[in-house]
């Protein structure tokens, strides 16, 4: 049996409430205990780091993919079991995407929302099937759980949009819906 892996797209900072942090460790902790390889962004900065360097400790295997004009600023961690340079962000999250089973989404900023919107519609167009879970830390996405309901009571999206991922409040839950969806 091939091994499964997670994309975890999450923020290059830590966040201002150390929960963010503490679940970032969580998952990547846990991703490694369930013998589940972690594929991110490559930083070691951030909650990116906390869920790589948890990983490692764990024993883990780990995937990391960064563009080249991000190995200085997101600080590369070239001692994961994969790393890649690409030449561009939109090569960056094809690679991470393309190497997962399912797509887990801790707080962040920009470029998280990026990465979840991009996979999300995707789901919407029928190019792919993964499961997507969005990890609410203490309530974190609540603002754009809220503007995604908006947009499909507005009409701009059908309700089926609200089915492509799922929402739990911590990484626990993240792992245990994991479980169930990756057998």
């Amino acid at each position: 049996m091939n091994q499964k892996s997670v994309c975890v797209y999450c923020g290059s900072r830590p966040g201002n409430d150390p929960e963010y942090m503490s679940q970032a460790h969580a998952i990547g902790e846990s991703l490694a205990r369930e013998n589940w390889r972690l594929v991110y962004g490559a930083g070691d900065v951030g909650l990116m780091g906390a869920v790589a360097r948890a990983a490692q400790v764990a024993g883990g295997k780990t995937f990391g993919v960064i563009p080249d004009h991000l190995v200085k600023w997101e600080v590369g961690k070239t001692d994961l079991t994969q790393y890649i340079v690409t030449e561009t962000m939109h090569e960056r999250k094809k690679v991470m995407f393309m190497n997962c089973d399912a797509v887990v989404v801790l707080p962040g900023g920009a470029g998280s929302l990026d990465e979840l919107f991009e996979v999300l519609t995707w789901r919407q167009l029928g190019l792919h099937n993964k499961p997507i879970i969005l990890v609410n830390t203490k309530g974190y996405w609540g603002p754009l759980l809220s503007l995604v309901d908006h947009v499909v009571a507005e009409g701009f999206a059908d309700e089926t949009l609200l089915g492509y991922f799922a929402r739990v409040p911590d990484a626990e839950a993240a792992v245990e819906l994991l479980r169930q969806l990756l057998g």
